[in-house]
């Protein structure tokens, strides 16, 4: 696999940030996938760090980013700690010229999401973010049916996701997601930011978006409801509600076609549905252990086969720009 001007047979990882998200659902992949191995993970607290690096078989562990960031047995490096500290190092890691992969969203505005592209861009390093839907066989059927024209022409998307007031919430006990110097829109940056994805992902880049966004509880300094429509490149209409303090926690999407329409949850284990006039189809596909497995599997294709990888910097940053214009920062 080549990497810059390196021909190596394996690639090693190292990971900022081992902490809950990785424990399943994006560190393992690192260390499964053929071709690839975890060689390191850094955390501050010492002992958090020791105990992940021994149950997970990894042969360094880290309590300085930099120290990790600079071995020289380290050759790609991800970041998965939270989105404020993801410019912080994701500059270090550009300016070490390392592979980098990023957590979701790239950073909690547009502007911090462009300065990480550009330091990338500028040593024309690889750089990927971990929308990892993309890649997902789940995801993937769905975007089978509509390149293949199942429903017809796509007409508007609609996406309503609900959430009741988790108990963390009400206590007020401190929670990053819903820290506004962390993550502005709160729940919205770390779960619609998801789907905004996919959406661009689907039907292509969104050329005008809008929304309203406010705190309706009071329970934390980030927004709880957002609303919020759009307008792809290609004519394609798109609208949203994301509200985080109903009685029912829903998550449901509709693509409306010419032909036809197709019924799929974000988030929950529910089968895919397609209705038309010509083809029915309810097919159950699970989300896999590793969520992140086949977006780390596409890095693996895209270093060892030249493989085009669906989720990279320019593709995070609209994403990001997008979530701006709802939230009414740009």
């Amino acid at each position: 696999m080549n990497i810059g001007n390196k021909e190596l047979k394996e690639i090693r990882w190292g990971i900022i940030g081992c902490g809950d998200v990785t424990e399943i659902k994006s560190g393992p992949p690192y260390y499964k996938i053929t071709g690839f191995s975890l060689e390191a993970v850094m955390r501050r607290d010492e002992e958090k760090a020791k105990d992940f690096a021994k149950r997970h078989n990894v042969n360094k562990y880290y309590t300085n980013a930099d120290d990790l960031i600079n071995d020289d047995e380290v050759d790609a490096i991800y970041i998965a700690t939270p989105p404020d500290t993801h410019k912080y190092y994701g500059l270090k890691v550009a300016a070490a010229q390392k592979p980098c992969c990023i957590e979701k969203p790239l950073s909690p505005n547009y502007k911090d999401s462009l300065d990480i592209l550009t330091a990338f861009e500028q040593t024309n390093t690889p750089l990927f973010v971990a929308y990892y839907r993309r890649t997902q066989p789940r995801f993937n059927r769905i975007k089978n049916w509509i390149d293949e024209g199942a429903i017809g022409n796509i007409r508007h998307i609609n996406w309503h996701l609900s959430k009741t007031t988790s108990e963390q919430d009400i206590s007020k006990e401190y929670n990053w997601r819903t820290d506004k110097l962390v993550a502005p829109g709160g729940y919205f940056d770390d779960l619609a930011s998801h789907g905004i994805d996919l959406f661009i992902h689907y039907f292509g880049n969104i050329k005008e978006a809008k929304g309203i966004s406010l705190n309706q509880q009071g329970l934390y300094s980030a927004k709880d409801a957002i609303a919020a429509c759009w307008v792809h490149e290609n004519g394609i209409t798109g609208s949203g509600s994301w509200n985080f303090g109903c009685n029912l926690n829903e998550d449901f999407v509709e693509v409306y076609g010419s032909k036809g329409i197709i019924k799929f949850s974000v988030f929950d284990n529910v089968p895919i549905v397609l209705e038309s006039a010509s083809k029915n189809e309810n097919m159950m596909i699970e989300h896999p252990e590793n969520v992140q497995y086949f977006h780390v599997e596409g890095m693996r294709d895209y270093f060892s086969e030249g493989k085009e990888h669906p989720s990279m910097g320019k593709s995070a940053l609209h994403t990001s720009w997008v979530m701006d214009k709802i939230l009414g920062a740009i």
